[in-house]
């Protein structure tokens, strides 16, 4: 079929496929009738490797079940679901392709045993899987597992600073299997992303100085401007892009489509949850930084993140003597006797446990947060239980090397995102769990492509998606 302004067909993986990349959506959001389908329709499907889902003989989910009694056996209980589960969804995935477009998966740098998961599942998908999509962190070390099985990598940055370390410490020793650079806007883009403390949360910039900016470090490192920049984060509809597209400024340039793939038949995500994504209006989901990975990111602006928000607004500061301002001892909440804080801050502390929040937690940065006894209990119930679904946990204070902890103390104020992902995307309460969702997802609403409650297949999504619309 002929394309939106002439959009062409790259050579990736050694075919042809259209520069149209599917978004691998974390724990279970993108799995493999989602790539499957979208490789079929000749983009490129990307099975998410984060915690995927394997299955039993009769088809059903496996329940992922943590009964080992350390943190450590636990954790090595979660690579080895890891590795099984995204297998699993490669080999569904590359049947459902039909040899059609390319199959990537994707990892978080960030998750824990990422390195364990990544070699585990290349090992038994050779042949399977074209390219390794990574961010989350920085991850060095992707250039050499993938020269190791011979598949591309395509690193996730934000800014060309961030390739250009990349490239410099490591890259530049596996320039050809360097299969392509994301960049993810961290303003629009869903779940964690890269915003760096020289950016403001609050102020977005425009993607195309930032990608000119990454392909101008490219070039300057001797990389062909073949190798593409997918742009995701915010891409809806490609006539917006027409600028982009075919501009010997910027280079081959590929789009990758992360929110609207949720919306499918074939999307994996329950019922409930495509039915609220038509409901969102502009400014429901929240760019916020309460994940325990420590990184910013974006989720619907549900009840559970909005407790989140009123957690963190029920804080106060304190210090363990009498000093400058923190002159009065807490009297509620806490036990003991070494925290002072101000008079008003004491007020406030009293005027929260009349309401109920009777129990006040430390944190890691001399604060307390005034927590009910229900959700204390849930706190320390959930960081018992951590699994070491991270490298570094900020909720749990663990970390997957080394001694095994962060050395801080664990942090009230975030919650256990492996738990929270798992449950949503497995058809647990919407309004009690992490919802992910790019910043444009409240187009749903307003795109007429969706009305009367339409909801495409993956093909006629991608078939939309190459009108230009």
């Amino acid at each position: 079929m002929s394309a939106f302004k002439g959009l062409k067909p790259i050579l990736y993986g050694g075919r042809e496929v259209w520069p149209l990349v599917e978004g691998g959506k974390g724990v279970a959001a993108t799995n493999h009738m989602s790539s499957g389908a979208w490789a079929a329709a000749g983009g490129i499907g990307t099975v998410s490797a984060v915690n995927a889902d394997s299955y039993d003989a009769e088809g059903k989910i496996v329940p992922q079940v943590y009964d080992a009694l350390t943190r450590r056996e636990r954790h090595e209980q979660l690579i080895q679901y890891a590795i099984d589960g995204a297998v699993e969804q490669v080999k569904r995935a590359h049947e459902i392709s039909g040899g059609n477009g390319a199959i990537n998966i994707n990892v978080l740098w960030e998750m824990g045993g990422a390195q364990a998961v990544l070699e585990g599942v290349l090992e038994q998908t050779k042949g399977l899987v074209t390219g390794v999509t990574c961010g989350a962190g920085m991850p060095y070390k992707l250039s050499e597992i993938a020269a190791r099985f011979n598949v591309h990598y395509l690193p996730i940055v934000s800014s060309g600073r961030a390739f250009r370390a990349l490239w410099k410490r490591a890259y530049h020793k596996v320039p050809e299997l360097l299969g392509a650079v994301v960049y993810e806007d961290p303003w629009l883009a869903g779940g964690h992303n890269g915003l760096s403390n020289a950016e403001d949360p609050r102020k977005p910039e425009d993607p195309y100085p930032r990608v000119k900016a990454l392909r101008d470090v490219m070039r300057a490192e001797g990389i062909a401007d073949t190798v593409p920049i997918v742009m995701a984060g915010g891409v809806w509809a490609l006539r917006e892009w027409d600028n982009w597209i075919d501009n010997p400024e910027l280079g081959s340039i590929a789009f990758q489509f992360g929110t609207r793939p949720l919306l499918t038949e074939e999307s994996p995500i329950p019922q409930g949850w495509k039915d609220h994504l038509r409901k969102l209006e502009p400014g429901d989901v929240l760019l916020h930084r309460f994940s325990p990975t420590g990184f910013y990111s974006s989720a619907v602006r549900n009840p559970f993140l909005r407790a989140l928000e009123a957690r963190s607004e029920r804080q106060i500061p304190y210090s363990k003597v009498a000093a400058g301002e923190h002159t009065v001892q807490l009297d509620v909440g806490v036990k003991g006797k070494n925290f002072w804080v101000t008079p008003n801050d004491l007020d406030r502390a009293r005027a929260w446990f009349s309401a109920g929040y009777t129990h006040a937690l430390r944190t890691p940065d001399d604060t307390v947060v005034f927590v009910t006894p229900d959700e204390r209990g849930e706190i320390q119930q959930d960081q018992k239980d951590c699994m070491g679904c991270l490298s570094h946990c900020g909720f749990s204070s663990w970390k997957d090397h080394d001694d095994y902890t962060t050395g801080r103390l664990a942090d009230p104020r975030s919650f256990c995102i492996q738990k929270t992902l798992q449950d949503i995307a497995h058809g647990g309460d919407l309004d009690k769990n992490l919802m992910f969702a790019g910043h444009a997802a409240y187009r749903f609403k307003q795109d007429p492509f969706y009305s009367n409650n339409f909801t495409p297949t993956v093909k006629q999504l991608v078939e939309r998606i190459l009108t230009g619309d």
